[in-house]
């Protein structure tokens, strides 16, 4: 992922909107902190993806949730906030035709963020390349060089994420129990057909 900020810069501020400031303060609630996960079929709602999308980005290495993330059965993976709001991401980029390449890219630049900083961030794409702009200025300078296509104002998707996640129970890393968790049909469907064979 390229930043146009690295590539351009300006003498203008980089600083979030005075809106987003109002909305995305420092004190972040415990649920959008790295404390906080949510097991996978609260991801999958919230962020529009299948489970079998979001276990597949996990072994890959795509996306690896931050909150935990076991190895082997028996143990559910936690994604924090920060990881839902790039899932979505990843999503919305993979429907308008953007290479899991350039994804991977993003990602990476995307997780070096802290969760407060993300809101302040859009990103734009040509179809073939994503470019972070931290400014509406940045915005602008693609636009008119052509290169922006779509963009996708991670302010917004933090709101959607937030409204999506507020029905749905979190939990913290340490409340693990290897108990059999609801949910987790691969894990149902390991167990029986262990059992049966």
């Amino acid at each position: 992922m390229v930043s146009k900020g690295e590539a351009q810069r300006s003498a203008k501020s980089n600083a979030p909107a005075p809106m987003q400031e109002a909305l995305f303060t420092q004190d972040l609630p415990e649920e959008m902190t790295d404390q906080v996960g949510y097991r996978g079929p609260a991801v999958c709602r919230a962020a529009g993806v299948t489970y079998r999308q979001l276990d597949y980005w996990a072994r890959t290495g795509l996306l690896e949730p931050s909150v935990r993330n076991p190895t082997g059965s028996g143990h559910q993976r936690l994604y924090s906030f920060r990881d839902i709001l790039v899932v979505k991401v990843i999503k919305r980029l993979l429907d308008t035709g953007v290479s899991l390449q350039q994804i991977r890219v993003a990602v990476t630049v995307l997780r070096e963020h802290g969760v407060a900083e993300l809101a302040g961030i859009t990103l734009m794409s040509d179809g073939a390349s994503v470019y972070e702009c931290t400014s509406d200025d940045q915005v602008i300078d693609l636009l008119r060089g052509g290169q922006g296509v779509f963009g996708i104002a991670l302010g917004s998707v933090w709101r959607e994420v937030e409204g999506s996640l507020s029905e749905m129970p979190g939990e913290r890393a340490e409340d693990e129990t290897p108990a059999a968790h609801p949910g987790d049909e691969l894990r149902e469907r390991r167990v029986r057909r262990n059992a049966a064979g």
